[in-house]
Order: C-alpha cells, then structure tokens, then sequence
C-alpha cells in the first residue's frame, strides 16, 4: 500500500487519471513496472500494456514483462518489431531512430485497441542530452508521467518497495545495441550471444552487468564491488570458458567498472 495521504504519489495518480485511458510502453524494468502499478491504481482497466519484442530485447526481459503483467491482471501486448533497416549498422543517432521506428508501431497498436494516450517510463533524471530517443517521444506525443510529476529514479525504487514491487531493487538495463560501438554492423548471432552471456553473468549473482563486443573480444562491465566478487571466488576461469563457448574469442573484465557508454 502506499502511504495513506501521500502528495507525490497522488499527484501521479491524478496526472493518469485526467488522461482517462493509457497504453503503456512495459519494458517490465523498474520505472514501467512503478508506472503500470500507478496507472492501474488511476486508471482500473483502462490501462494496455505493450511490451516490444525486437532481436535487440533479450528473450528473459520479455518474459518478466510477462509475468508482471499477469501479476497486475492488465491487458498485455507483445509488439513484435524487426530490426529496422535504419539502424542496422548501428548509427550515432540509433536512439532517435529506433525510438521513432518502435513508437509509430505502438502507437497504431494502441488505436486498434481503443486508446488515445501513449505513454513511458521516462523519469525526471532522464535528461535529453543523454536520452536522444527523447526527442522521438516528443515528436510522437507519447506522454511521460513520472517525469512531469518530478519522480526521480531514488522515488521510483523507494515507492515500489512500499508496495512490494518485484522490480525495487532490479539494476538498469539498456537494450542489446548498447554493447556494440557505434558504425558496426548490428547482427543476431552477436546479440544472441551477448544476450547468452549477460544471462549467464546475472545468474552467477553479478547482477549489474554489460558485455561489450568488439570484434572477438567481450568486455566485461559491472559494479566495482561485484569486480572484488569475480576476483575473490575465482570465477574468472569459469566465466571465460563459458563466455568461449558462445564463441568468443578473448574475455576481459574492465577494471574501471560499468559506466554508461555508446
């Protein structure tokens, strides 16, 4: 539940409420699941969920959206959406593209359905010299209630803990472009196994983690303290063959830890 008189929260809930009906972008990551649970709270069963499905969104993403949606009862979606051919060499302005290229779908996915409002988990934090594809949501119309209500990341975590929410305590997630360098042509076999080995990375508690590609190489990215992990249980070896198996070449761990980049 969340605090009985509580401004901040109310004022989200007000903010959904005047919009009478939403269609949620539902990446089932931490500031979409709090949104989702705010818009319900507003909006009851005037609320759709879509999540995108695209060879860049790794298959176990897809599959918690899945599960929080039956959790929260609400109409679900799953958008299926090719790798556009704008981005498949992967261009400065991915973002932008990418945003524009998914968002249209979504957006004539929702008029099918009977709903006039898109909107997304953008936060206050989320500045527009660091989100390009900002710039689509704007050209678009796609609404951001969190930001507009002045929810910072900090907020989000602590109002989903209040109301037990899975995703509380859930590091951040980029999409599987991010880990290949600008101007380097996009392809499945790379993501799949980039997917493959972040997947494993997670599952051995190294939660926090990116895989950068170049060429042969991966490049391993996390928290500094999940470094000392790696180091102190001896993982190396056995993150090294495992990451060789998916067919890399070199495995390395960056020792000046994650940091966002691309």
């Amino acid at each position: 539940m969340v605090i009985k008189g509580d401004q901040k929260y109310t004022q989200l809930v007000n903010y959904l409420k005047q919009l009478g009906n939403a269609a949620l972008a539902f990446s089932g990551g931490v500031d979409s699941t709090f949104l989702l649970k705010a818009s319900v709270d507003a909006l009851g069963d005037k609320v759709l969920a879509i999540t995108v499905n695209s060879p860049y969104i790794p298959d176990w993403e897809i599959d918690e959206a899945k599960k929080i949606a039956v959790q929260f009862g609400v109409r679900h979606i799953i958008l299926e959406a090719p790798l556009s051919d704008q981005i498949i060499n992967n261009p400065t302005d991915r973002c932008y593209l990418c945003k524009t290229f998914v968002f249209s779908r979504l957006r004539g996915v929702a008029k099918e359905h009977g709903f006039t409002n898109i909107i997304d988990g953008t936060n206050s934090e989320d500045s527009e010299d660091e989100r390009p594809g900002m710039k689509a949501l704007r050209e678009l119309d796609v609404k951001s209630p969190l930001k507009e209500t002045g929810f910072t990341k900090k907020d989000i975590r602590r109002y989903s803990w209040i109301n037990n929410l899975p995703t509380w305590d859930k590091p951040a997630y980029a999409c599987l472009l991010t880990r290949i360098p600008y101007n380097n042509p996009v392809e499945k076999d790379n993501l799949r196994r980039i997917e493959k080995a972040e997947k494993f990375l997670i599952d051995l508690g190294i939660r926090s983690v990116r895989v950068r590609v170049h060429d042969d190489l991966a490049r391993i990215e996390t928290e500094p303290s999940l470094i000392n992990k790696i180091f102190q249980e001896n993982l190396m070896e056995k993150i090294s063959g495992e990451l060789k198996s998916y067919g890399f070449k070199y495995v390395t761990l960056d020792l000046e830890g994650y940091r966002p980049t691309n």
